[in-house]
C-alpha cells in the first residue's frame, strides 16, 4: 500500500522535510511519498484533511505548531504539556498530536553542553517553536526568560535586553526564523558584545548552516550549534511514531 505523509506550514520553499523523507523512503525501499501543503491560514486545515485522502502522518512547522491543536482529537502527554505540536498521526480517522521537537532539541542541546548544564538561559522568541525549548529547559532545571518583541508575550522585550542581562546567562536559544535563508543577514537584536567564551548559543535555524547570530557569537568565543541535528532527530522520532504499533503509542 502506498503511504502518504506531508508537512503543513505557511511558507515551505525552504523545507528540509521533503528531501529528508524522500531519501529515507528510497533507502528503506518504502512505497511512500511526502508532500508540502502550504496553508495561508490554519482555518484551511480541515479542508486539506478532507481533500487529501490516505494521509498517515503530517509534520507541522511555523506558524501553526500551537494553532493546529484546536483541530486535533488527542495529544500525547508531552505535546499537551508543551502546548505545541509538530507531528500528527492519523489513527482510525482520529488525529493525534505529538511534539518530537522536544526529543530533537534535548538530545542536540545536551551534546552541545557536554555536561556543563547552565543555571539560566534566554529563549529568543515566543512562538510555537519556543514551546519545546521551554519544556526541555524545565526538564533540565534551567531557569529561563523568554524574549519577545511585544510586551506581555514573553518575560522581557528586546528593548530591555541589555548587556548585563546577556552576560549573566550562559545559554541563548534562538527560536525565531531570523537569519533563515533567504534573509541570511538578519538576526535577533541582542547585545552581541556581551557574549563571550562562557556562552552556549543554539540557533534552531539550519539554513544557512551558520547564521549571522552564530557567526557573531562564534567570533566572540561562544560554543555554537545550529538546528540541523535537531531537525534530523525530530524527523526520526516522527517516523518512529508514524510506524509504531497502535498499542505502543503513548
Amino acid at each position: 500500500m502506498h503511504k502518504r505523509y506531508g508537512l503543513i506550514g505557511k511558507k515551505l520553499s525552504h523545507s528540509f522535510s521533503r528531501n529528508y523523507f524522500t531519501q529515507k523512503f528510497e533507502q528503506l525501499g518504502t512505497d511512500a511519498s511526502y508532500h508540502l501543503f502550504e496553508l495561508a491560514d490554519i482555518s484551511e486545515f480541515p479542508a486539506l484533511i478532507a481533500r487529501e485522502k490516505g494521509l498517515l502522518g503530517l509534520n507541522v512547522t511555523i506558524p501553526y505548531k500551537q494553532a493546529v491543536i484546536a483541530f486535533l482529537d488527542a495529544l500525547s502527554p508531552e505535546a499537551a504539556d508543551a502546548g505545541a505540536v509538530n507531528t500528527i498521526r492519523f489513527v482510525n480517522g482520529r488525529l493525534i498530536g505529538y511534539n518530537t521537537d522536544i526529543i530533537g532539541f534535548r538530545e542536540s542541546l545536551l551534546e552541545l553542553l557536554q555536561g556543563n548544564i547552565p543555571k539560566n538561559a534566554l529563549i529568543l522568541g515566543s512562538g510555537g517553536a519556543s514551546q519545546a525549548i521551554k519544556y526541555v529547559l524545565n526538564q533540565l532545571q534551567i531557569d529561563f526568560q523568554v524574549v519577545s518583541r511585544e510586551p506581555g508575550k514573553g518575560d522581557i522585550t528586546y528593548a530591555a535586553l541589555d548587556s548585563k542581562v546577556v552576560s549573566n546567562v550562559h545559554l541563548i536559544v534562538n527560536s525565531t526564523p531570523l537569519g533563515m535563508y533567504p534573509d541570511v543577514l538578519s538576526m535577533p537584536e541582542i547585545p552581541i558584545e556581551a557574549i563571550g567564551q562562557q556562552h552556549h548559543v543554539f540557533d534552531l535555524v539550519y539554513n544557512p548552516t551558520e547564521t549571522a547570530l552564530l557567526a557573531a557569537a562564534k567570533a566572540r568565543g561562544a560554543k555554537v550549534r545550529n538546528g540541523y541535528e535537531m531537525l534530523v532527530l525530530q524527523a526520526e522520532a516522527a517516523w518512529k511514531i508514524w510506524n509504531q504499533p497502535l498499542d505502543l503509542l503513548s
